[in-house]
């Protein structure tokens, strides 16, 4: 296993963390599984042998997946923010994660099977909702408030009036 990160992003995972890990490794560039490590006894959701942790990268950010057991189930207050480049990278990804057991929320925000959040978002939403013309930033916003999964051509139009 290699020397791990300063700083480490730890998701807590009830028996499931090398799945994750490898579902995000197969799912996004620069991300991969970087060490497994096995528990050396039992304890208090494992046996010993079980996969305990899990090094991976999703991303470019280091991740430790750690099989704690059932009882901390994750929330929406932390999430993946991934920006996309354009509609089809977009439709990658929401795609990958909602076909693999996830599910659509809103705003570009979805859950994969394990409840790690994600929000998926065009680079360009970003600068539309920021826009200097209150106008056009307000009709880019409202038009992102009706959507699960982003719609750039929608967004422009909005933009447009």
């Amino acid at each position: 296993m290699s020397k791990p990160a300063k700083n480490t992003i730890c998701l807590w995972y009830d028996g499931a963390a090398e799945e994750a890990a490898n579902f995000y490794a197969e799912t996004f560039p620069d991300s991969s599984v970087d060490g497994v490590t096995r528990a050396p006894g039992d304890y208090p959701s494992g046996q010993q042998g079980n996969v305990l942790v899990v090094q991976f990268t999703v991303l470019g950010i280091p991740c430790i997946g750690l099989n704690g057991g059932p009882g901390h189930a994750h929330t929406d207050a932390f999430s993946f923010q991934v920006s996309t480049e354009d509609q089809a990278e977009t439709d990658c990804y929401w795609d990958a994660i909602i076909s693999h057991g996830g599910k659509e929320i809103a705003c570009g925000w979805c859950v994969d099977k394990w409840g790690i959040s994600w929000q998926i978002t065009p680079a360009m939403l970003m600068s539309a909702i920021s826009n200097p013309d209150p106008a056009v930033a307000k009709r880019a916003f409202e038009a992102m408030m009706t959507m699960t999964k982003i719609d750039i051509a929608t967004i422009e139009a909005a933009m447009a009036g």
